[in-house]
């Protein structure tokens, strides 16, 4: 544990990529391999599961360090991070930490957690604040980290790869592939996972996707459009369909294990005529055409949906892509042989076939992209023709080129404050709507979106410094402010909802600008968010 501390501590110090992998290979060279193993399950999602809510962490970290809740909350706050607010006011600031012997390893420290998982409260509570008793300042902090599940600390896991691949001499391709599936850390050994060769984990296992690149200027920079296959872009969860032999598995890109959340799929294995690896997306339908990404997500996270649930949000899976045939790995043929093999395929509802076609002037892509209200899609994806499937994100070969977003003129409501370097500023906001003409007596202002991207630091200090003055009643770390400045504000798509106050969803919501020039009468109703609805 002290030395996975000690590797948090250099890689939250440092800013330079190449000294974070060092400094990570140097740790996978040293460490026991079984830390080495939960250090790799951390940072590919893979965390153990939470033993206490944060609410209880933050209430017994208040009673160790003896201060009130309250107080506790407002430093919160203010730090922005829970663990490293824990580790501020229990760890212990002596030199040396008085480890339990059995506790000081880090695969130790989880397993331990893991044990606590089926203990009583009051267990909980006493192997926690013992734990931070004897822990100094990062070590409280990993362990609290450990705890809460999030390890943001600038480390992805393409930088770990990485790290691993200097570490163990295994290439970067060959290591995404392996780290990909449903492997449990407690289940399996380094050796087994890095190094040896899982038959049966291969008949499902999944290939690292393909990332395109948003397109930067103007298309012409991509020179000549008849190099480049044109088709829509679909909004839905982007998956890899796999049978091999009688092995039938669906992989999202967060290399989660999807097949049982959508069993209508599964039919899928008896239209195909040979062992294959599909890559599409699953999209929600109706009437025969994709449906809205909010009616998707009421069968995201179902493990065992409903027949009526099925019937009211059928899905397909849309096929662009052909990566294996036959237990032949194709991807480094070009795109457009790919395509030409995945041509053959039957498509028998719900499997589909994403059509693409190659155009000659970037005049006539455009015109394509405006068909998206006719198409239900997002926008284009632009690929090469002579492209190989790569891993990852790599420039050059797939863009995507997504439709204009909605835009909706809004009145701030809320502020709460951010995390990490913006801890002290107020930059969560909450944005509303008049439920009617500002005019009328009784018209009111509807939360519909909440934003913390899109301003500059100034823009940023200066709302703070109006929040300063202007704010009203205060609910928890949440500060109503004085109604009164309006942003326009930027979202992919809007859809009907129940589940949100104002009656409506919006996906990806960010703040486009700050509009000075407009009073709060002149934001939008929340009837306008109808009319953009019937625009796609």
């Amino acid at each position: 544990m002290r030395d996975f501390a000690a590797l948090i501590s250099q890689l939250d110090q440092s800013t330079k990529t190449s000294d974070k992998v060092n400094r990570l290979t140097d740790y996978f060279k040293k460490a026991d391999h079984r830390d080495v193993l939960w250090v790799i399950a951390l940072w590919s999602h893979r965390r153990p599961k939470r033993i206490v809510t944060t609410s209880k962490l933050r209430e017994w970290a208040a009673e160790l360090a003896g201060i009130s809740l309250w107080l506790f909350e407002e430093s919160y706050h203010v730090v922005g991070d829970l663990a490293e607010t824990i580790a501020l006011v229990t760890s212990n600031t002596s030199s040396k930490t008085n480890y339990k012997d059995d506790l000081e390893r880090l695969h130790q420290v989880i397993e331990h957690l893991i044990a606590l998982q089926s203990e009583e409260e009051l267990v909980k509570k006493n192997a926690i604040t013992q734990q931070w008793k004897l822990l100094s300042y990062y070590e409280s902090f990993a362990f609290t980290k450990l705890l809460t599940g999030g390890f943001r600390i600038g480390v992805s896991q393409q930088l770990m790869t990485r790290a691993l691949e200097q570490a163990f001499g295994i290439p970067t391709e060959e290591l995404a592939y392996k780290l990909m599936g449903d492997w449990n850390p407690l289940e399996i050994s380094l050796h087994k996972l890095l190094f040896e060769t899982n038959d049966r984990a291969k008949k499902v296992h999944p290939y690292p996707f393909y990332l395109a690149y948003p397109v930067e200027g103007s298309l012409e920079r991509l020179e000549d459009p008849a190099l480049w296959a044109i088709e829509h872009k679909w909004d839905g969860i982007r998956a890899q369909l796999i049978k091999r032999g009688e092995a039938f598995a669906i992989w999202s890109r967060g290399e989660e294990l999807i097949t049982a959340q959508f069993p209508e799929l599964e039919v899928i294995k008896n239209h195909l005529h040979c062992d294959a690896v599909l890559d599409g997306e699953i999209i929600a339908v109706k009437d025969g055409q994709p449906d809205h990404f909010g009616q998707l997500q009421k069968r995201i996270g179902r493990k065992k949906p409903s027949i009526a649930l099925q019937n009211q949000i059928p899905v397909i899976f849309r096929a662009y892509d052909l990566l294996e045939i036959n237990g032949q790995d194709i991807r480094s043929k070009t795109y457009k042989e790919r395509r030409e093999l995945l041509d053959e395929f039957s498509f028998l509802h719900p499997l589909e076939l994403s059509e693409y076609q190659v155009l000659n002037t970037w005049e006539a892509v455009e015109n394509e992209r405006s068909r998206s209200t006719e198409t239900k899609s997002e926008g284009l994806m632009i690929k090469r023709l002579d492209s190989s499937y790569q891993v990852g994100r790599k420039k050059g070969g797939w863009y995507k080129y997504k439709n204009e977003p909605f835009t909706i003129d809004a009145v701030l409501t809320y502020v709460m404050r951010g995390h990490g370097r913006r801890s002290t500023l107020y930059t969560d906001f909450t944005f509303g709507l008049w439920s009617k003409d500002p005019a009328e007596q009784d018209a009111q202002l509807v939360t519909f979106a909440k934003a913390y991207s899109g301003l500059t630091d100034q823009e940023f200090r200066e709302i703070n410094k109006w929040i300063k003055t202007n704010s009203l009643e205060k609910y928890g770390p949440v500060r109503a402010v004085t109604p009164e400045l309006v942003f326009e504000i930027a979202f992919e798509a809007v859809a009907p909802s129940s589940r949100h106050k104002s009656g409506y969803a919006t996906r990806f919501p960010r703040i486009l600008r700050w509009r000075k020039d407009k009073k709060k009468e002149e934001a939008n109703l929340l009837s306008d968010l109808d009319d953009l609805i019937q625009v796609r």
